[in-house]
């Protein structure tokens, strides 16, 4: 098993705190070495996430929270996004994660507009679980694509 630590924080279900997760993964990423561009395209892929679970996971009555989870290895970093507002394993949800499955799961993450496709575009994969609430589950790698630093290498070195 790969070496990580982990960090995660509960915001309340309220547009103000999308903030607070933003500079978290920002601070986070920073500290692992992503670029400039790296860290932009992780705050607008969570900032999209967030904001599809602070929008659409509780009634206008009804107070909740999101639980952003921040992994870090030394060559990526695994970000959850949860609504269902309590605390998980991570090892445990990040096995019953996986693509969107039909049509109505799809149509569920585009109701926000680009959401979806922004995090498709951003980040190196992209994975949700749909049960109590909706985990979303995002990976970027220190250096680009996984096997990009590769190939940059074989070719550098012919």
């Amino acid at each position: 098993m790969q070496h990580y630590d982990y960090i995660e924080i509960k915001i309340p279900a309220k547009n103000q705190y999308i903030g607070v997760a933003r500079l978290m993964i920002s601070g986070i990423a920073s500290r692992l070495g992503f670029t400039y561009d790296d860290i932009e395209d992780l705050k607008i892929a969570s900032s999209e996430a967030i904001t599809n679970a602070v929008q659409h996971a509780y009634a206008d009555d009804e107070e909740g929270e999101v639980v952003i989870g921040c992994a870090m290895y030394e060559e990526k970093l695994e970000i959850m996004i949860a609504d269902h507002g309590s605390s998980f394993d991570f090892e445990e949800t990040k096995k019953h994660i996986g693509p969107y499955k039909d049509a109505s799961e799809e149509r569920f993450l585009r109701e926000g507009g680009l959401g979806l496709y922004l995090m498709e575009t951003l980040m190196d994969e992209v994975k949700f679980h749909q049960e109590e609430g909706v985990t979303v589950f995002m990976t970027k790698h220190l250096g680009g694509e996984r096997g990009e630093s590769e190939d940059v290498q074989r070719t550098a070195n012919s």
